[in-house]
């Protein structure tokens, strides 16, 4: 078996692009270029803290651990690679934000591994001219977060980059988590990022908000050539072919997490991959008690605008931002404008789907709008753990009203009194879905066992990851094993795990971490 740091470098981005030219790493303007290079900063005392077999054995590679945590932490470089951040703009919260860029993400590798483009990308690793007066540095509780949900999203079959190493560097940061005037030291460290690029909206709209043509074409026919090779030869009707695949890739991510239950919680322009992958997993959280209106971010808490039933809208949103910057490549509006339609109707129409499948009904259009939203409506009157409903649904099998109320008593936050009020409602839903169950007469068996695959048992909920945070800012990394291996199968039955398979404890509602999160990191 190879060794991952004998891999031969395939650098594209770096080799094809503009770069920087300054070697000035300080927070600046960077203007007509893609890139600047940049190196990490050396950490006092590196420890490797986890890294992702799995992935690793995807590859066929295997490594030296001492060598490994040289590179992943930023102290040598990979096969001399020179290390590079990306430019970028973006648009947060709705308003347009100038030049972003990686403010603390540093890419030290571009390979290509079964004949797929892979970027190696150390995120807490130091400063960079993207920074914008911040220190370029990751504090070990986000980084924990980071590294988890990562790999957690991907064995839920959902389009996400990846996490290889979580090192912890050894030097203390200060952070205001809460952004209350409360700074703290804090643990430094660092997770090793991957994705076939790390190419974002963002990465065009600083162009074209710099009317800068020439490199906006650039960057776009480096994108088509390198990552939709089927799309053919770069011209104004690849653009829309581009396009619409960047529409369908981000469409299929949103219905993904829609599924789950995932809130990802900072959907920016900046945020949002031209890949379709769930990428910068922040102030993240996964619904339990079913709340639409729901958002894990402290910075949203007032506009609510990244809530979990607005997701679909703000990719809408983004999207018309990533058009709205390539247009000028293009010069028509129209067939852009019928591309943004058509997510409308095809999100509508994934949606729907998606909910049956959920609910063990393959026949779409036997089910009435009507009985998906008023599950929606119980669902959240109710305060239905939105995880613990649906797989339990998954082992329903006697139709029995008594057997149901169970699955209701089981999965909701309310008790006695508060839950029976709603029991009426409940009923009357009921008979619908028996009804339909009934109507399309599939196989019992092969309905529940489509349904398993559908709606997973083990999420990251935000009070497990403050868990493994806690344990791992003492010193103790064994929670963060535990979690990791639990989420290598989220879809089965884990005997020994069933603690983990319950309602977010009383103790954890108000909790900092296990609620709402800031962006601090």
């Amino acid at each position: 078996m190879r060794s991952l740091l004998s891999l031969p470098l395939v650098p594209t981005f770096s080799k094809y692009l503009p770069a920087d030219s300054s070697r000035l790493n300080e927070s600046r303007q960077v203007e007509g270029a893609c890139f600047s290079y940049v190196k990490p900063v050396t950490p006092s005392k590196p420890r490797l803290i986890h890294f992702s077999q799995p992935l690793l054995d995807e590859w066929k590679v295997e490594i030296d651990k001492d060598d490994f945590l040289q590179v992943m932490s930023g102290e040598s470089k990979f096969n001399g690679f020179e290390p590079y951040a990306m430019c970028y703009g973006g648009h947060q919260f709705g308003q347009w934000a100038g030049q972003l860029g990686d403010g603390r993400a540093i890419n030290i590798a571009e390979l290509e591994i079964h004949d797929t483009p892979v970027a190696l990308q150390l995120k807490g690793a130091g400063p960079t001219p993207y920074s914008r007066k911040a220190d370029g540095k990751a504090v070990l509780r986000s980084s924990i977060r980071e590294y988890l949900c990562s790999e957690a999203m991907h064995n839920l079959g959902i389009p996400t980059t990846r996490a290889l190493s979580l090192v912890k560097t050894g030097d203390f940061v200060p952070r205001d988590m809460l952004y209350n005037g409360n700074v703290q030291e804090e643990q430094g460290a660092i997770v090793c990022r991957v994705a076939p690029s790390f190419i974002r909206f963002g990465n065009f709209e600083i162009f074209a908000a710099r009317q800068d043509k020439e490199n906006l074409q650039r960057l776009l026919d480096y994108t088509i050539k390198h990552h939709f090779k089927s799309l053919g030869t770069p011209s104004q009707e690849t653009y829309l072919a581009f396009f619409q695949e960047v529409v369908t890739k981000t469409l299929d991510m949103i219905i993904h997490w829609q599924r789950v239950g995932f809130v990802h919680g900072v959907m920016n322009t900046d945020n949002l991959s031209i890949l379709g992958l769930t990428i910068d997993y922040g102030p993240y959280g996964w619904l339990e008690n079913y709340n639409p209106g729901w958002t894990p971010n402290t910075t949203d808490s007032q506009h609510r605008r990244y809530r979990f039933g607005n997701q679909p809208n703000v990719a809408l949103w983004n999207l018309t931002q990533l058009a709205n910057a390539i247009y000028p490549l293009i010069g028509e509006a129209e067939p852009l404008e019928d591309i943004l339609t058509g997510f409308k109707v095809q999100f509508a129409h994934k949606n729907h789907e998606m909910m049956c499948k959920k609910l063990g009904l393959y026949a779409p259009d036997l089910v009435s709008d009507t009985v998906l939203y008023s599950l929606e409506e119980n669902l959240r009157v109710s305060e239905i753990d939105m995880t613990l409903f649906f797989r339990e649904l998954s082992n329903f099998c006697s139709f029995k009203w008594n057997h149901f109320k169970h699955i209701l008593e089981f999965s909701s936050y309310l008790t006695g009194t508060e839950l029976n009020s709603h029991m009426s409602k409940w009923k009357n839903w009921f008979k619908e879905y028996k009804k339909l169950v009934k109507q399309e007469g599939v196989d019992e068996t092969t309905r529940l066992s489509k349904m398993k695959q559908t709606n997973p048992k083990y999420v990251l909920r935000n009070y497990m990851a403050q868990l493994a945070i806690e344990k791992g800012e003492v010193g103790d990394y064994s929670l963060i094993e535990e979690l990791f291996t639990l989420l290598q199968n989220p879809y089965t039955d884990q005997p020994n795990q069933e603690k983990w398979y319950a309602k977010r404890p009383d103790w954890a509602k108000q909790k900092i971490g296990c609620s709402m999160l800031s962006c601090s990191s």
